[in-house]
């Protein structure tokens, strides 16, 4: 009886991966996943130096994982199954209720003096005012919702530190984030800020760029979308989460010329790209997306001139700062491989900025470009 038993549970098995082997020939590849916000890995071109080289192989085994069927039922049946067994996180985010949460892992005092001295050498060198201002992230002003036991370390104890090494400006924004959790601040869904929280920085930036800040009241904010479901929604495999993020926009598109820098000849486009609304990254609303170079142009010849070096948060604080600036041009060291010193200097700016998430000043590569 047991032998009969084995055998059926192999059959049944065999007939499982069958199945799935046949749907997986039969169904057409997908190039992009929405949910995971990526592309995924399409079949391989089979050559021999491919296969002596390990290419093959590694991309057949991707291959094989993004083209499983009905992959994204998969992926959120296993975070459903672990958070039932008490694990309450799922690729290293945290299913905390009313909203996503991914811890953070603080370097090492070496790395953080290291990445300090890059900073100060930078603002050494450029001659010109220069204010560091580094965000927290959600993980940080809603701490009290992990779970028990969940390893998160300080931001704000992070942010002190480089603020008490730093020779150059400084704006600590945890506290006024802080102050304002109650407020709809941060993305329950997504990593990045929402359009008030970005407010609230330009506020407390005011001071350090030499600008006086407009007040809240006279923005009238509009709701340009309300179905955003953002990155940690796409990285956790929570799926079956329901009440999407709403995006608002504060600033009207008008008047400004934004020229984006994708490549060697620029490309204009709006403040705003509408069409990112009918994606899944709808962050990408704000300017266009990650760049390697952005110039953006207000009008306001006057005034003096502003670099931000920037990871994605400054996208949607950018708006509330155009009145303050005859241009702001932005420099992503993630992709902008040159000299941010000489930049500097070739187009004349007045001031720099470097506003990052604590997360992206403590792993950022190219944070060394900085001394260049």
């Amino acid at each position: 009886m047991a032998k009969k038993t084995n055998m059926a549970l192999v059959l049944l098995f065999c007939g499982f991966l069958g199945a799935f082997f046949l749907l997986n020939l039969l169904l057409p590849d997908n190039d992009f996943s929405p949910r995971e916000n990526r592309q995924l890995q399409t079949a391989p071109k089979f050559t021999f130096s491919a296969l002596f080289r390990g290419d093959f192989t590694k991309k057949m085994e991707d291959y094989s994982a993004d083209q499983f069927p009905f992959r994204d039922r998969w992926i959120s049946a296993k975070a459903a199954m672990e958070l039932l067994q008490g694990k309450e996180q799922n690729n290293g985010v945290f299913y905390c209720g009313e909203r996503l949460l991914e811890p953070f892992a603080a370097p090492s005092e070496q790395e953080l003096e290291r990445r300090v001295g890059w900073v100060n050498g930078f603002a050494e060198k450029v001659g010109v005012p220069v204010t560091v201002s580094l965000i927290p992230t959600s993980a940080e002003i809603y701490a009290e919702l992990l779970p028990s036991g969940a390893e998160n370390d300080s931001q704000a104890a992070v942010i002190r530190s480089v603020g008490d090494m730093l020779l150059t400006g400084f704006t600590d924004l945890s506290e006024i984030l802080s102050q304002k959790k109650s407020e709809y601040v941060f993305y329950r869904t997504d990593h990045h800020w929402t359009s008030l929280g970005a407010w609230y920085a330009y506020d407390a930036l005011g001071g350090s760029l030499g600008y006086t800040p407009r007040a809240l009241t006279e923005y009238a904010p509009e709701a340009v979308s309300d179905s955003f479901f953002g990155t940690l929604y796409s990285s956790s495999g929570f799926f079956w989460l329901k009440d999407a993020d709403v995006i608002h926009s504060y600033v009207p598109d008008e008047g400004v010329i934004v020229e984006r820098y994708d490549t060697a000849q620029p490309t204009v486009t709006g403040l705003y790209d509408t069409s990112a609304l009918e994606t899944k990254d709808q962050y990408r609303y704000f300017l266009g997306g990650n760049c390697p170079q952005i110039v953006v142009k207000t009008g306001h010849d006057d005034l003096p001139s502003l670099l931000i070096v920037r990871d994605s948060f400054a996208d949607s604080l950018l708006p509330f700062l155009l009145e303050h600036f005859s241009e702001i041009h932005l420099l992503d060291l993630r992709y902008y491989y040159d000299s941010p010193s000489a930049y500097v200097e070739s187009n004349g700016i007045d001031r720099v900025l470097i506003l990052l998430s604590v997360d992206d000043f403590c792993t950022e590569n190219n944070l060394n470009l900085l001394i260049l």
